[in-house]
């Protein structure tokens, strides 16, 4: 009886610290969320998100949507469509990016691609290599959820960026809190360990 009781106060306190973490995980994400976006950013990088052929996916297509927004106020402002080519897509993230821009009237010039990156790290990797030496304020551009790891991965690489919150599609908000919960742990856990 005793172990019985000991076994299950183990698990009511392993479940507790769980929620508690994710707790903290959730505040992070929303402390990231609720920002005031500066305005007159030199520069955008928009991550990649799935594509479905050619079409953009929900998650992805509310990216392309407040990028838009952003630089059709913000006229000087470029942008790097940043995203390679994954399974079931017939074009890259960011080829998907570019036009999903130039449907919104978005001039052509104003748009830079980068189209190898496979993951969040090399979608910053990659695009840092295709910002002008001359630009120096830049905002990430990805789904709220994902916006304080997307920061947090940039500032480990020297770049100091704000963000615009992309909204998550209602149907993907409980899938996509957990991956990211799951995501923001190997992050510090890798980085915990490169240290």
């Amino acid at each position: 009886m005793v172990k019985r009781k000991t076994f299950f106060a183990v698990i009511g306190l392993l479940t507790l610290s769980v929620l508690l973490y994710f707790a903290f995980l959730h505040s992070k994400i929303r402390d990231h969320i609720n920002i005031e976006v500066p305005l007159h950013a030199d520069y955008i990088i928009i991550l990649g998100a799935r594509v479905k052929g050619e079409i953009p996916s929900l998650a992805l297509q509310y990216r392309i949507d407040a990028a838009a927004n952003y630089m059709k106020k913000n006229e000087d402002t470029i942008a790097i469509a940043s995203g390679g080519q994954g399974p079931g897509e017939d074009i890259t993230e960011a080829e998907a990016i570019k036009r999903g821009l130039l449907k919104h009237g978005v001039d052509r010039n104003r748009i830079l691609i980068e189209d190898k990156s496979t993951d969040t790290v090399e979608n910053i990797t990659f695009s840092k290599k295709l910002i002008p030496d001359h630009l120096e304020t830049g905002l990430l551009v990805t789904n709220d959820f994902h916006l304080y790891r997307a920061k947090s991965i940039a500032k480990n690489q020297g770049l100091n960026l704000q963000g615009i919150p992309a909204e998550t599609p209602t149907v993907a908000i409980p899938k996509s809190y957990t991956r990211e919960y799951l995501a923001i742990t190997k992050y510090y856990l890798v980085t915990f360990f490169k240290k």
